[in-house]
């Protein structure tokens, strides 16, 4: 699955609106995939403060204490972006940590820096527990017979062959995210769309596309305009994710790719009750207030920046191995150098 969800990485193309962005953190060009989103797993808002941040480890990357360092903190600083994971991109494995850690660690302790909070192994996933990524994973020689074609304007995927053998998918292993229909998730993971719906059919296109076919209802939310008529939902995954079952009555909260409305593991799926459109009004009108009050302290925050006057500038001094700046004795302009008393 991780080799798929490499090949299709490669393929995603950042467009207009679009929350993949291309890789701009020079030390992370060389990875095998080349597209990323942010916030990151350090919550840097751009990849232009992710570059400040990481640059602190090049000493470290200098000693090569591992070989596994460099993809650690790319993944880190610099997430894989995939269809399947748009809203909550992929970690690296607690493994790949590890070794990184193992590797580097020593060292750091002989310059009195131990490995960062920010980036402890205990907190990642563990590869045959959930989804994570990591350099045996990755699959990115191609075989030449593969051709390509332009899906959708933003996924390259293989071309789909007329006739298709899935005898090795086993969809019985499929395991789906439980989503709790609650307030909390609602705020949390910020749907795009939100729609009552009938489904119609469930087809499989190939292999590893799924989709959906649902006769739309009501349309609750949505930021580009959905016809009340049947609609495709794009499940880009061998596995069917939330399931659907043709003849269902159901509300379906999800997001939105270049208007194509995608269905995939993460979003909400619940049966139809009439209640549910007043619930939904009241988490959305809670939404809206958060996202008011962040942009509220956004603004104060800024003023108070700006009141602030310009930061002071201050000489740096840095260990070879990582680039924490060190306390040294500053004299102030204003401030004359005691002169030696005379004996």
């Amino acid at each position: 699955m991780l080799a798929a969800l490499a090949v299709l990485a490669l393929g995603l193309r950042a467009g207009a609106g679009a929350p993949c962005e291309a890789v701009r953190i020079p030390m992370c060009r060389a990875m095998p995939w080349n597209i990323t989103r942010m916030p990151n797993h350090l919550h840097h808002s751009t990849q232009a403060n992710a570059i400040l941040a990481i640059e602190q480890f090049e000493g470290l990357l200098g000693t090569q204490c591992s070989a596994d360092l460099l993809f650690f903190l790319c993944a880190m600083y610099a997430p894989i972006c995939t269809l399947e994971f748009l809203y909550d991109p992929i970690k690296p494995c607690k493994s790949v940590c590890q070794r990184a850690r193992d590797g580097c660690e020593p060292l750091m302790k002989r310059y009195n820096h131990s490995w960062p909070e920010s980036l402890a192994c205990e907190d990642l996933p563990v590869y045959d527990r959930g989804v994570c990524i990591s350099p045996e994973a990755i699959v990115t020689d191609l075989p030449a017979d593969v051709k390509w074609m332009d899906f959708t304007q933003d996924v390259m995927v293989q071309e789909r062959p007329q006739e298709f053998d899935c005898k090795n998918v086993n969809h019985d292993r499929c395991k789906c995210k439980k989503i709790k229909p609650t307030l909390a998730t609602y705020l949390t993971k910020n749907y795009s769309y939100i729609i009552h719906a009938k489904v119609k059919e469930v087809e499989r296109r190939s292999c590893n596309e799924v989709t959906t076919v649902v006769e739309v209802k009501d349309i609750l939310k949505s930021s580009t305009l959905i016809p009340r008529s049947q609609v495709p939902l794009i499940t880009n995954s061998s596995c069917q994710c939330p399931p659907l079952q043709p003849k269902q009555d159901v509300l379906i909260m999800c997001y939105e790719w270049r208007s194509r409305l995608m269905l995939l593991d993460g979003c909400l799926v619940e049966k139809w009750k009439d209640q549910l459109n007043k619930r939904f009004k009241r988490w959305e009108q809670r939404l809206q207030e958060q996202k008011l009050r962040t942009s509220q302290n956004k603004n104060q925050n800024a003023g108070r920046s700006g009141r602030s006057g310009p930061p002071k500038l201050a000489t740096k001094i840095t260990s070879p191995v990582l680039g924490v700046p060190k306390k040294t004795n500053k004299i102030r302009n204003d401030q004359k150098e005691p002169t030696p008393k005379k004996v």
